[in-house]
């Protein structure tokens, strides 16, 4: 009988131990390119931590504004890994957000992480829609000093209503984030989903779809 319970010990234990990302066996492992001397850690070679300085864990430039001269009119700048070498395997990335007025940055996801945004200028209506069968729109107009989270892997957007510039700080949780343009990855996919798998998807008009699949998909990142 003990045997049997300390079987059922080891099981709960390792359930346990694989419910989460595995703890830091160091305090940093500073991306870097060259693999002369590195360690090869999720995805980045690490330099020695002895020869860290403060420039690994430094970025500057955020109080420029972005260049909202297009389409959507709004701007992403990512700082990441790829910026900060030091928030290699961190798990954090920051982006700022630029809108001109009635600037959008359009619904899109973040496949692996959740994104929590800060409005520092202007007005800005956001939202997400839940996932299937419900598909809630939860949906708030923000203002300066505002907080607004969206989940993980949700599609989501936010829309400069002012008549002003508006300026938004994210964090998200994950130092590759990733992001899915809806607009962009359906109807500018290359090469192109076939227009009949659209068609019935959406319920539109072939030649809707054929329009659509012709335009110009702008990116703001």
């Amino acid at each position: 009988m003990k045997g049997v319970h300390l079987f059922a010990l080891l099981v709960l234990a390792s359930t346990l131990a694989s419910a989460s990302d595995p703890s830091h066996l160091q305090d940093f492992c500073i991306a870097i390119n060259d693999t002369t001397n590195g360690v090869f850690v999720n995805g980045k070679f690490c330099k020695d931590p002895k020869l860290a300085n403060p420039e690994d864990f430094f970025s500057s430039g955020l109080n420029i504004p972005g260049n909202t001269s297009n389409q959507l009119g709004s701007k992403v700048t990512l700082i990441n890994a790829d910026k900060i070498p030091g928030l290699n395997t961190l798990g954090i990335s920051l982006v700022r957000v630029d809108y001109a007025p009635h600037g959008l940055n359009p619904p899109h996801t973040h496949p692996r992480a959740t994104e929590i945004l800060t409005v520092v200028e202007g007005t800005l209506y956001v939202g997400f829609v839940t996932s299937n069968p419900d598909n809630r729109f939860i949906t708030k107009v923000l203002y300066p000093g505002d907080v607004f989270v969206f989940p993980i892997g949700l599609i989501h957007f936010q829309f400069n209503i002012g008549n002003t510039n508006a300026v938004a700080f994210s964090s998200l949780s994950s130092q590759n984030p990733g992001i899915i343009t809806i607009g962009k990855a359906v109807f500018g996919s290359k090469p192109a989903i076939n227009p009949d798998v659209l068609v019935k998807a959406f319920q539109l008009d072939k030649n809707i779809v054929n329009q659509l699949q012709s335009l110009f998909w702008p990116l703001n990142n």
